[in-house]
């Protein structure tokens, strides 16, 4: 094909998704591996070249745009990510590069959400907001005066890594009490067994061996009490820490991504309630919650492709 196209790659902590897109996030491929049975990097980037190869696209690549958990930007390393098999440094960009041929950038997973967002989902009318990525961890992307923020190296923008609860939950960080250990989809499963209330023994979730977070959602909608209560409880956590977060960056509007993010209106609206009684008085009834308009378009992904045409301009 004549058209240029970028590759972008979203290494979240379950699947890693990719796809070509051109400028205008028009998509031409995308796919999705489950990182788990990838036991090196250098083995999911063969993976990922043979099925780019089989569509036909691999001339056509004009660099490629990698999201990552502990993406740093300044290095194009992976830096100890606590929900990646993979552990230590893992140089990503330059092993892409060395395969493809082709210019790599990589940065964190949720800066690249952010990105695709803000050109073209939710954010697009927007020069100051968040983004909450809800998924086998938390991650956030902060935009300030249309500025992605890295800090001074690359790592800015780890919400889900502040303690919430001091001497809580482990975290796979090493740390306890973090936020992504209680509103993540792994958090939500996890207050499946942690969470002590009287509806606990009576509920399905109690009659189930493996439990999902889309499990607890389903079961909430259809009335089972434990599970609201979850539902509720994750809420809570999410939009009191909202809350505070605002003191920081002032957002017009947080946006939530990610599966548990994809039950929508419903939960946002819990979460908008929260934040708002327990946020400070100057910042009240200021700040949208919203919801990613690209669940089905993988905003990782259209993000990681626009860091090369950002890059490219």
């Amino acid at each position: 094909m004549k058209t240029k196209i970028a590759l972008g790659i979203d290494i979240g902590g379950t699947n890693v998704a990719f796809g070509v897109c051109d400028d205008k996030g028009n998509s031409f491929y995308e796919t999705s591996v489950p990182n788990a049975s990838y036991e090196t990097p250098e083995l999911l980037i063969e993976e990922i070249y043979r099925l780019i190869d089989q569509q036909g696209l691999i001339e056509s690549i004009v660099g490629i745009g990698i999201g990552a958990p502990n993406g740093n930007i300044n290095t194009g390393t992976i830096e100890y990510a606590p929900n990646l098999s993979w552990k230590g440094s893992i140089p990503l960009a330059s092993l892409f590069e060395e395969r493809f041929n082709k210019k790599a950038i990589l940065t964190n997973d949720a800066n690249a959400a952010a990105i695709g967002e803000m050109i073209y989902g939710n954010a697009k009318d927007l020069k100051d907001f968040a983004i909450i990525t809800l998924g086998t961890g938390l991650g956030s992307g902060i935009v300030i005066n249309g500025n992605l923020v890295y800090g001074h190296d690359g790592f800015a923008g780890e919400y889900g890594h502040f303690r919430i609860i001091p001497n809580g939950r482990t975290c796979g960080c090493g740390r306890k009490g973090c936020l992504e250990t209680y509103v993540s989809a792994t958090g939500v499963v996890r207050s499946v067994t942690e969470l002590n209330s009287p509806n606990k023994e009576a509920s399905a979730l109690s009659q189930m061996e493996s439990i999902s977070s889309c499990d607890v959602f389903d079961l909430a909608d259809s009335g089972d009490a434990f599970a609201e209560e979850i539902i509720d409880f994750t809420a809570q956590t999410l939009g009191s820490a909202l809350a505070d977060y605002a003191c920081f960056s002032s957002p017009a509007a947080y946006i939530l991504f990610g599966g548990i993010a994809q039950n929508g209106a419903p939960f946002a609206a819990k979460v908008k309630s929260y934040m708002e009684q327990h946020i400070l008085n100057i910042y009240q009834n200021k700040i949208e919650i919203r919801v990613s308009a690209l669940h089905d378009k993988n905003a990782a992904v259209l993000g990681a492709c626009s860091l090369v045409w950002n890059e490219l301009n």
